[in-house]
């Protein structure tokens, strides 16, 4: 008792202040790691550090995931490896698009979810003295992977203008997209398939620019949402939490472009102009209305794929495509007038 009333002299009050304070710090910090604890882990495969994956990037930094009681988890792997990851179970979502139809096409029990684009943002860039797309034939062109999304859309557009993408042109794998970039520099390749900022880089250094995909009538999914059958039966909750937590970040891209143009920066590694340059030619035009695609579109998603895996028919389009999840906190948030803010 002799202790507790040394400090009830002049010193009493703050004494008591500051013990006070110290409290609420410590139960402050006990909370915060009890909701470490309780939050549930979720490992999402990423295919890049692009524009194609703002809205997960976004809804992680923002809080938006955490909100919702997850702890997600961004692992970088190209898109064929992030199917296969998928497909393992040592992932619980690839966000893979074009690169995830393959896979589905050939039977592998994924469904789409969400989708942040539905159209592509790769430009076929070549050597200036490559005028036309004709004029690839026994070139060689690089892509980030086989059986990539850029890798289908090149093939499509390679048919479209008579040459055979297996024998006329030689498509080579050459990874992340500054390694494609310095693969078209120093000749390894003739041409290749960029994305921003790569593009803008290519521009400058006078390489020629055969194809703009934006402008192309295909439909390429990123950005999207692909999870294993059993993940979605098993566990729906928790994968309507990571849409919830998602379609904020996509919402934040889509209607808040002072905010998310320091992202773009921060992502593509560039300045504000560039970023800024990024989102209002490519990011923004590129995105669905919603997160999901009308029964038309999806159909044209899956044409030019199976085209080139060969395949006669596709499974109907409610095998490939589940969005019901997505209009659900769709409508929830709409109903709470949600907005992103700053």
């Amino acid at each position: 008792m002799r202790v507790g009333f040394i400090g009830l002299g002049r010193m009493g009050r703050p004494m008591a202040i500051n013990i006070l304070h110290a409290s609420a710090l410590l139960l402050f910090l006990l909370f915060a790691c009890l909701q470490e604890g309780l939050a549930e882990t979720v490992k999402i495969a990423i295919p890049s550090t692009t524009q194609a994956v703002l809205p997960f990037t976004i809804a992680r930094d923002k809080g938006y995931y955490r909100a919702e009681g997850l702890d997600v988890e961004l692992i970088l792997v190209s898109a064929p490896i992030a199917s296969r990851a998928l497909l393992s179970g040592d992932v619980t979502v690839a966000t893979v698009g074009g690169a995830g139809l393959p896979p589905v096409l050939r039977g592998s029990p994924f469904k789409f979810l969400f989708t942040t684009y539905n159209r592509a943002m790769f430009w076929l860039y070549a050597k200036s003295e490559i005028r036309d797309v004709k004029a690839l034939k026994g070139k060689r062109v690089g892509v980030s992977g086989i059986g990539s999304g850029p890798d289908s859309l090149l093939r499509e557009i390679l048919r479209q203008n008579s040459l055979d993408p297996n024998r006329d042109v030689t498509v080579l794998s050459l990874g992340v997209m500054p390694t494609i970039f310095s693969g078209l520099q120093s000749g390894i390749v003739d041409a290749a398939m960029l994305a921003p900022p790569v593009t803008f880089k290519a521009h400058e250094s006078g390489f020629r620019e055969l194809v703009s995909f934006p402008k192309q009538d295909l439909v390429e999914l990123q950005g999207s949402v692909l999870v294993r059958d059993a993940s979605l039966q098993s566990d729906a909750a928790q994968m309507e939490k990571f849409l919830r937590g998602t379609y904020k970040g996509f919402l934040h891209i889509k209607d808040n472009r002072a905010a998310t143009i320091p992202f773009i920066a921060r992502y593509l590694q560039v300045n504000d102009r560039v970023a800024a340059t990024a989102y209002d030619q490519v990011v923004r035009p590129a995105m669905t209305q919603d997160g999901t695609l009308s029964a038309e579109m999806q159909a044209k998603a899956v044409e030019h794929v199976l085209k080139r895996l060969d395949l006669k028919e596709a499974p109907p389009l409610a095998k490939i495509f589940d969005f019901s999840l997505t209009r659900k906190v769709m409508t929830e948030l709409q109903s709470k007038n949600w907005r992103s803010g700053a």
